[in-house]
């Protein structure tokens, strides 16, 4: 059977990966040929790419599974045999092999957990203990951390020790005798001191960037960019030291968390999978259920159009309007609802500046409704002035209907969309889920009855 799997690999790599010889190369993570091994090995069938890094070296194979854009490693890992597939995890970094293992299902993650040495089990297990969402989901365990009275030589050369086993050495982490985290010294300025001076003679009694195990991923990231850091450590509330972030999984982070976001604003539930690999059930469960609520919201218009009935019937030339009258409030609020959830993802405004907000979204929501409804009106007197259309006697009445209907509707648009992530936020859901489908179909009824109403009062005794 191993044999058959072995043979399997060689042909698998032969036919659709790279040249064997290229392959027998021991290169590191950072060769470009791995990045291409990692792409082709993503396009193949689960087990044809589990079969294929059994015939791999070792070191290129664990390098291949660090990768996270082997977008398949569950079902590889999944394909391949069980002690195998142990062994790759407890060779790859804490992180990536906390990643892998939190996308297996229960039975196989535990079964897996339990072949593999029990001081790497722990470390995994503690991670796996995190929200995904969290600077404890995302860090990992191999850094480089040393006592304050060690010597510049002597951290160097422990560097030289350790360097294959840490996932970055950019900086050491200094901790006092009862282990807690004093300071961070880059290797920048460790190669550069004096080799008989201590490490915590480096820092200059500044304390470190640190960031708590359950700060979200998001603020994680603002604070490498804030501090321009390559990592940054997790501590708990003694202070000591439990991992790193680093700027890599900060951007994975992102990419996840901007993807999941792209989901909402599109107005369906988040999907792990690329897309050509996402199940035809899965795809239907997830998008069928955002667009069952959004019909069922919509059936509202339906109600509030049965309500004014009667002047459609009075008034059929009305109707002509709906669609852009619908569309220009619910594009006003896509726009508002866009540039705050963005704003209050990036930290550039919080909850307590919803007033703000309110006092920017006010005239520019009026100053946009102005533009529109002028250009409106201006429509509807150049149709009724060439002739294009006639709009009756009182097409004058019916353009400052539209006129006005948009003022009020594009206001309405932006202020709701600017305050629904505030809202949402507010009472703990993710301010994504304002998503523009979710806005539009608000601004949608509500816009209907604003139309409705200023009809109402412009055209009664005339048309209504």
């Amino acid at each position: 059977m191993q044999n058959d799997i072995l043979m399997r690999g060689r042909a698998v790599l032969a036919q659709n990966v790279l040249a064997p010889e290229v392959l027998a190369q021991d290169l590191n993570a950072d060769n470009p040929s791995t990045a291409l091994l990692v792409e082709r090995l993503t396009a193949l069938d689960p087990s044809d790419a589990a079969a294929a890094l059994l015939v791999l070296p070792r070191r290129r194979a664990v390098a291949v599974c660090d990768r996270p854009e082997l977008l398949t490693a569950a079902e590889v890992f999944a394909a391949l045999p069980r002690q195998e597939a142990a062994a790759f995890l407890a060779d790859m970094s804490a992180d990536r092999a906390t990643d892998v293992l939190g996308t297996l299902a229960a039975p196989l993650r535990n079964e897996l957990l339990a072949r593999i040495e029990p001081r790497t089990r722990a470390t995994l297990k503690q991670l796996l203990a995190y929200p995904v969402d969290t600077a404890g989901g995302i860090m990992t365990t191999e850094f480089v951390a040393l006592p304050e009275t060690t010597t510049v030589a002597g951290a160097l050369a422990h560097i030289r020790t350790v360097e294959q086993s840490r996932e970055t050495i950019y900086a050491i982490y200094v901790v006092d005798g009862e282990q807690r985290l004093t300071a961070a010294i880059t290797l920048r300025r460790l190669i550069a001191a004096d080799p008989s001076a201590t490490i915590i003679s480096l820092s200059a009694g500044r304390p470190p960037v640190v960031v708590r195990s359950d700060t979200d991923r998001e603020t994680v990231a603002a604070t490498i960019r804030r501090h321009d850091l390559l990592a940054v450590p997790v501590v708990n509330d003694a202070g000591h030291i439990l991992g790193i972030v680093t700027v890599d999984d900060v951007l994975d982070a992102i990419i996840a968390e901007t993807t999941e976001d792209v989901h909402k604003f599109g107005g369906l539930e988040t999907f792990s999978e690329p897309y050509l690999q996402i199940g035809f059930l899965s795809m239907i469960r997830k998008r069928a259920g955002w667009l069952c609520a959004l019909f069922l919201s919509e059936m509202l218009t339906a109600s509030a159009m049965q309500h004014f009935e009667a002047e459609l019937e009075r008034a059929i030339v009305l109707t002509l309007f709906i669609p852009l009258i619908m569309s220009s409030g619910g594009n006003s609020g896509s726009q508002a609802t866009s540039l705050l959830i963005r704003a209050l993802a990036l930290g550039q405004v919080r909850l307590r500046d919803w007033w703000r907000v309110v006092l920017r979204e006010m005239p520019a929501g009026l100053t946009l409704g102005i533009i529109l409804g002028t250009i409106g009106i201006a429509r509807i007197s150049i149709w009724q002035g060439l002739g294009l259309y006639d709009y009756g006697p009182h097409w004058m009445l019916i353009a400052t209907t539209v006129g006005a209907g948009l003022i009020g509707i594009v206001t309405f648009g932006s202020m709701a969309g600017a305050m629904l992530p505030f809202i949402l936020q507010r009472l703990g859901f993710d301010p994504a889920s304002a998503s523009a489908p979710f806005v539009a179909t608000l601004v949608d009824v509500t816009g209907l009855i604003i139309y409705f109403s200023v009809a109402t009062v412009i055209l009664s005794g005339t048309l209504l």
